[in-house]
């Protein structure tokens, strides 16, 4: 619990059996004068071929399986397993953001906003946490949200909260890579304030399977900018 608020954890999971485990220790461990910041933890393994089940569940997850591919439709079926909770905090399961640095978010949240994103464009990116690639499209990405909706965006980041009451308003459908962008413009859409804060990006724990393969970055760029034009064109701005 976080200043009165039930707080439930979402790890979309797919073969991170070298970080998984370490991953859920740290956020389970984070405390306030409260007790246990986190009430409760979902990993969804998204059909890993590895031990990541195993090892999440080992350092205390609860661990529900999605076997269609795609990151949207893995986060959905987490945060469909979370039960009595006011705010979902959203966190990968490489190892590739710090977990004390979810207060910050938090306390977006606190401060009256609907979504607070961690931005790591604002904040400190280690060497060989963002390819070129994820760079150039998270660049493109901001701008063009900029450019249709008039809000300054300066980072897609997974590492974010939203209040439970405003992600079941914005009915997320997207099953694949436009997951975090959809979020994001629903919420402009809506008018629901967004905070943004800096946090740390370091190299994650083994490779990507979005930005580590030419199919992934492809398949990402494609499903971002699709859902970007999606909501443009299907849903007044």
């Amino acid at each position: 619990m976080y200043r009165s608020l039930r707080i439930g954890v979402v790890i979309p999971a797919l073969n991170e059996e070298g970080a998984i485990g370490k991953v859920v220790s740290r956020l389970l461990a984070l405390t306030n004068d409260e007790g246990r910041i986190v009430d409760q933890l979902v990993v969804c393994d998204n059909g890993s071929t590895d031990a990541t089940a195993t090892r999440a569940a080992d350092a205390g997850a609860d661990v529900v399986t999605q076997l269609e591919p795609g990151y949207g439709i893995t986060c959905q079926t987490a945060v469909a397993a979370l039960t009595d909770v006011d705010v979902v905090l959203f966190v990968d399961g490489d190892d590739s953001c710090l977990p004390d640095e979810a207060v910050h978010l938090l306390n977006g949240i606190i401060a009256g906003n609907a979504l607070a994103i961690g931005s790591r464009t604002l904040g400190n990116m280690h060497s060989g946490a963002l390819t070129m690639p994820q760079r150039a499209g998270n660049l493109l990405a901001a701008w063009l949200i900029h450019w249709l909706w008039h809000h300054k965006v300066t980072d897609l980041g997974p590492f974010r909260a939203i209040r439970f009451d405003a992600y079941q308003q914005l009915q997320m459908q997207d099953r694949r890579f436009g997951w975090t962008v959809e979020m994001q413009v629903k919420c402009i859409q809506h008018r629901l304030p967004i905070s943004e804060h800096p946090v740390t990006s370091t190299r994650r724990i083994g490779k990507s399977k979005i930005s580590g393969t030419l199919r992934g970055t492809l398949g990402a760029a494609h499903g971002i900018l699709g859902m970007i034009a999606r909501l443009y064109f299907s849903t007044p701005s």
